[in-house]
């Protein structure tokens, strides 16, 4: 990527990091990744600027630069710091690996409700790729290829993050309010009133989504 060409969600990932940056400072890349990611956990996405990332790392936003360009690389490296967190067990049975790396993916965005809303960029990090790598290698064990793998992978992606993305979200702005303006209007939704709907659930949500990722896998050929 060239100078000129215009900086945009993912781009960290397609450059040749300049030897300024590597040269041997108190300001390291991944000093600011780490706390870039305890300011998203405080503030959220909305909340993180360059500004306040170089105060609470006692620089200048000049000496920030020399690491990173953007907001959106910063951003980058945050989401891929914490697929980090996500382990890769030793290789077994398909189904397992699956369920493992799926349930270890959803806690960590819990851990950092941040994350969901920022899956939708690019995802060229070395975290990310190792561990799609992982849950593409298991489907492959299971016998899924060609458009079959894409269907899967793609359809465990999307619950996955939209499981970790509604939990996160609800666990933020419940409000008892809105179960009692579905009782209140129950002509209206009478199945969404007897089955619950916005209530507490009886259900865990670990519960919910262990069913919901094994009804995948039972569906998935293999």
């Amino acid at each position: 990527m060239s100078r000129s060409e215009p900086d945009r969600a993912g781009a960290v990932w397609l450059r040749v990091e300049p030897a300024r940056a590597r040269r041997t400072t108190p300001l390291t890349r991944e000093r600011i990744v780490a706390e870039a990611v305890e300011l998203l956990d405080l503030h959220g996405a909305d909340g993180l600027t360059m500004r306040r990332l170089a105060e609470r790392l006692a620089v200048t936003s000049t000496a920030l630069y020399w690491h990173v360009r953007t907001k959106d690389d910063v951003l980058d490296l945050a989401t891929d710091e914490i697929f980090g967190e996500v382990r890769l067990p030793e290789p077994g049975d398909w189904r397992h690996d699956v369920r493992a790396l799926a349930s270890g993916w959803r806690a960590a965005m819990l851990r950092h409700p941040w994350a969901p809303q920022l899956i939708g960029r690019p995802m060229l990090g070395p975290n990310v790729l190792a561990r799609t790598e992982f849950l593409q290698a298991a489907l492959v064990r299971g016998g899924l290829v060609g458009r079959e793998l894409a269907v899967v992978t793609r359809l465990l992606a999307n619950y996955v993050i939209g499981a970790a993305l509604t939990e996160s979200t609800w666990r933020q702005t419940r409000d008892l309010r809105a179960r009692q303006h579905l009782v209140a209007h129950r002509d209206a939704y009478p199945t969404l009133v007897a089955s619950g709907h916005l209530d507490e659930s009886p259900w865990d949500d670990d519960e919910l989504f262990t069913r919901g990722l094994d009804a995948i896998l039972t569906a998935a050929p293999g």
